[in-house]
């Protein structure tokens, strides 16, 4: 079962560029979307729901063309079987269209945008009890059975997952707080697959900067994740990031998992 996420900047305005054409090449069994930015009805329906494949949509109720995430699972032939429920957002945090929970026979799926503390201090905040209330959710769930969770975190967890640590030390996406709270969820029982297939390979990112000319020099950061938690170890087969990707200031990043 291959699992891909993607935090595309806006489906309205990639869906519309050669650079989509990706995802009628790619080979994933689910592809989870961030910041889609979009409510489904401003899609054509071919986009919205495309033949051979279910969608399920979240777009923010709380201010149109703000977050959203949106979730694909191939149909007829894939290797994933179709969720046995479905959920949306984080209780207590609806509103802003950030989380996708797909119950599979094996496990627990999210797909997750979290959220981002650079404009405020009220926002650093914000997220930091995003996170926390995630981790406790996902911690409950994980009794009835595993947990996988991806998409675009907001923090690079290591100076070797971006380019620049040492002028970010004090940017949000790399505060001590943020970068903690990836220790937590490893400390918690989760692993981090990138890493664990490819252990530390250096200048390996999924997010760059549209200034400076920063992706065709590599100045990234590494954001964008699949976890999972520490039962599912043992089934994961490969993990990669698919940096030729292009289309947004994201590149996919991807799971190959033994599932039934």
């Amino acid at each position: 079962m291959k699992l891909v996420s993607w935090n595309i900047n806006g489906f309205r305005a990639i869906c519309t560029k050669p650079e989509w054409s990706w995802f009628d090449t790619t080979t994933a069994d689910v592809v989870a979307l961030q910041e889609v930015k979009a409510e489904p009805g401003q899609i054509p329906e071919d986009k919205r729901a495309p033949r051979g494949w279910t969608a399920q949509w979240l777009p923010a109720s709380i201010k149109k063309g703000y977050s959203g995430v949106a979730t694909f699972v191939r149909t007829g032939g894939g290797f994933a079987p179709a969720p046995l429920s479905v959920s949306l957002e984080l209780p207590g945090f609806e509103g802003e269209g950030r989380l996708i929970h797909l119950e599979f026979n094996d496990f627990h799926f999210f797909n997750v945008y979290f959220p981002n503390g650079t404009s405020s201090e009220a926002r650093l905040a914000y997220k930091m009890a995003y996170y926390k209330a995630f981790l406790e959710h996902a911690q409950n769930l994980r009794q009835s059975k595993p947990i996988v969770v991806c998409g675009d975190f907001n923090t690079a967890h290591r100076p070797i997952d971006l380019a620049r640590p040492k002028e970010n030390a004090n940017h949000s996406g790399f505060l001590p707080e943020e970068r903690a709270f990836l220790d937590s969820m490893i400390a918690a029982g989760y692993t981090d697959t990138f890493r664990l297939i490819h252990g530390d390979i250096p200048d390996m990112y999924s997010w760059w900067s549209y200034k400076f000319n920063a992706r065709a020099n590599n100045v990234g950061w590494r954001i964008d994740y699949f976890f999972v938690s520490n039962e599912l170890v043992h089934a994961v087969r490969d993990a990669w990031i698919e940096s030729s990707a292009m289309g947004s200031d994201h590149c996919p990043v991807g799971l190959e998992i033994e599932a039934s």
